[in-house]
């Protein structure tokens, strides 16, 4: 008999995936709570709500889904996905600086996933050794640990805040920089995965001058180990309601106009989302967009990121991509989705003023707080908080 129901027929990674999603399952209770009547706030998933409650939906991309021709969302997308979308993914996370990219002789390649989640895996599957550890700031988003452990990797972290007095407030660079010299002594590849702008749980943004620093201690490392690949991760997913947006496209510009050397053993690549920013969670369209000034690295990588996507989920959902490129073509519908968007973004900006604000008053601290969804409590008991 299996020690545990199954235990004989599953491997030793399925054998601990067990349980519900932490988010998921708070959000269960509290929908069985206010059923029973009760008092409940939801402060679990990652979606904006009405001030009545409801789903915030930006109406533009319902119109236009709606208005999508039925072939639109029964077919299959390409492989890669549809290169309007792919076009347009780009654009979406580099904004105005796009163009001085391009004429700095960048190569951009971008591969469709199911939302957001999709691109974090095509970069956890292809982008580091197996064994090898992942960065991240000591408070993130609770299911990056799932995706690592998925592809046989581990993960490493660094503080979210520096030290009093620190040049860089949102930044603890000098935490960075010794565990990025330390991965590079041991591994064979070193990835950070920074959720920057509008960071998921506390809605943190770092400043130009942390980006600057994060950059430089990344492209540092790189030239100093040529044999170690190193790759920036940007988890944008919250990225265009914060209010520098394309922030980390501003600070690569800087840094090449200053005449930084790019090593070759060193990419960018931001995980995008439309889930939040169309506000069409369900739908899960996003991209994985890689930066580097050679050609043939982005080539190569379009490829690995195809091949893998066709592996794993075959084709991205094609509704989406189809309707975001039609939307963004056109000056009108693009126009009507930025002011609905900006609408959204300053219900987010009214409630986080609020909530900072009473929190000053009644001594309660939190978290440095800027942009996007989130704002965060610390608390070393947060589940006896949730029960309260």
């Amino acid at each position: 008999m299996d020690e545990a129901p199954g235990a004989s027929l599953v491997n030793a990674l399925a054998s601990t995936r067990q349980g519900n999603d932490t988010i998921f399952g708070w959000y269960a209770r509290y929908l069985a709570a206010k059923e029973e009547g009760h008092d409940a706030v939801n402060g679990t998933a990652g979606i904006l709500l009405e001030n009545d409650g409801t789903l915030a939906i930006n109406n533009v991309v319902d119109r236009m889904l709606r208005e999508a021709p039925a072939v639109e969302f029964s077919s299959y997308a390409p492989l890669k996905g549809l290169p309007d979308f792919l076009d347009l993914s780009i654009s979406l996370a580099l904004g105005e600086h796009r163009e001085t990219m391009e004429s700095l002789g960048f190569s951009f390649v971008s591969t469709a996933s199911p939302g957001g989640s999709g691109a974090l895996f095509l970069a956890a599957n292809n982008l580091c050794e197996r064994g090898d550890a992942i960065l991240l700031r000591d408070r993130h988003w609770g299911p990056y640990a799932g995706f690592l452990k998925g592809c046989g990797l581990e993960m490493a972290t660094w503080p979210l805040l520096p030290e009093e007095g620190s040049e860089y407030p949102y930044f603890a660079d000098k935490a960075f920089e010794t565990i990025i010299d330390q991965l590079a002594e041991k591994q064979s590849t070193v990835m950070v995965w920074l959720n920057d702008p509008a960071h998921n749980p506390t809605g943190l943004t770092m400043t130009a001058e942390g980006r600057r620093a994060a950059l430089d201690i990344m492209m540092a490392s790189a030239s100093k180990r040529p044999d170690v690949g190193h790759t920036l991760l940007l988890d944008t997913a919250y990225s265009l309601y914060a209010n520098e947006p394309h922030g980390w496209g501003q600070t690569i510009v800087d840094a090449m106009e200053d005449g930084t050397p790019w090593p070759e053993n060193f990419l960018i690549t931001y995980a995008l989302s439309l889930s939040k920013s169309h506000t069409a969670y369900g739908l899960r369209t996003g991209a994985l967009i890689g930066i580097h000034p050679d050609q043939d690295v982005t080539e190569r990588l379009r490829d690995v990121f195809g091949t893998t996507g066709r592996q794993t989920w075959s084709a991205a959902p094609r509704i989406l991509q189809y309707t975001a490129a039609q939307l963004h073509g056109n000056e009108e519908s693009a126009e009507a989705w930025a002011a609905e968007r900006d609408r959204l973004q300053g219900l987010l900006t009214e409630r986080r003023d609020a909530f900072v604000r009473t929190c000053e008053e009644y001594g309660v601290p939190v978290n440095p707080t800027h942009d996007g969804f989130f704002a965060w409590l610390e608390h070393e008991d947060p589940e006896k908080i949730a029960e309260a």
